[in-house]
């Protein structure tokens, strides 16, 4: 199992912050660092901060960990936009970026008159990640879909690390279609239906995994992450995940519900391993 960082984007978890707590991280052991993507939604009341920026600051000032957006809500982004933000990070770290899919919160949508149809946002999302794929390979194609139309279309650099930057997909468990959706991909990442923020119990991990193995030839190079919230501090270990299907533990914090220099305190502690 890895061990990494989760955070928000929010109040004093400004951009300039995030940088430093990820070099903290870095420094005390930590596998990973990953941070939240919401436009107005932080839970407390405090101001939002751009994901993007703040994971370019990342990218430059560490060289080890991974990181990325956990969840980027892919049916409110353009898909060639988000391929380009993403190949850029992944050139700036040197190939340590992953990618965080998920339909996103009503919150990020209504304001803004976006789809507000969860069926289509699933649809957006599903025809979005196709042509993230299609768009690191570097090569020309056109498209004729549901939401997006190309002509043409073509886009360098190709992803550092590889053949495409890594897609984990997020959803509420134990709904099932957004982990089908996730079997396609290279992760998964489960919180507790009606749940603001909840990771999974051991169970619910081992039950989730279960699910995903059954469509998949091969879980090799496939990661399922758990969150350790407050819910389950005190209460459930990483030797509590050992054969669950866990391949990444992190250590999550929520605005308004711990202060930064406590978090920042636990990061300085380095991993439960």
């Amino acid at each position: 199992m890895k061990f990494g960082i989760y955070t928000p984007i929010s109040g004093d978890y400004n951009v300039r912050a995030l940088r430093e707590l990820a070099v903290d991280a870095e420094s005390s052991g930590w596998d990973g660092f990953f941070i939240w993507d919401n436009l107005i939604a932080s839970f407390d009341g405090s101001e939002n901060w751009d994901t993007t920026v703040a994971l370019g600051a990342i990218a430059l000032a560490t060289d080890r960990i991974t990181f990325g957006p956990l969840v980027t809500a892919v049916p409110r982004r353009r898909p060639w936009k988000l391929a380009k933000e993403m190949v850029t990070l992944d050139a700036l770290s040197g190939g340590r970026v992953v990618l965080g899919a998920g339909l996103g919160g009503l919150w990020d949508f209504l304001p803004f008159g976006e789809v507000e149809s969860m069926a289509d946002r699933a649809l957006m999302c599903d025809e979005a990640l196709t042509l993230l794929e299609r768009f690191w390979t570097g090569q020309s194609f056109s498209h004729e879909g549901r939401y997006y139309q190309l002509r043409d279309a073509i886009m360098l650099p190709r992803p550092y690390q590889g053949r495409h930057i890594p897609i984990w997909v997020a959803g509420h468990w134990p709904l099932t279609r957004p982990f089908e959706r996730a079997a396609r991909w290279q992760g998964a990442v489960p919180i507790r239906k009606d749940a603001t923020f909840e990771g999974l119990t051991p169970d619910e991990i081992a039950s989730c995994n279960s699910y995903i193995k059954d469509r998949r030839d091969s879980l090799d190079d496939f990661d399922l992450i758990y969150f350790h919230t407050a819910e389950h501090r005190g209460v459930f270990t990483p030797q509590n995940y050992a054969g669950t299907g866990a391949t990444w533990w992190l250590e999550s914090t929520m605005a308004g519900t711990e202060s930064f220099q406590a978090f920042r305190r636990r990061v300085l502690a380095g991993p439960p391993r």
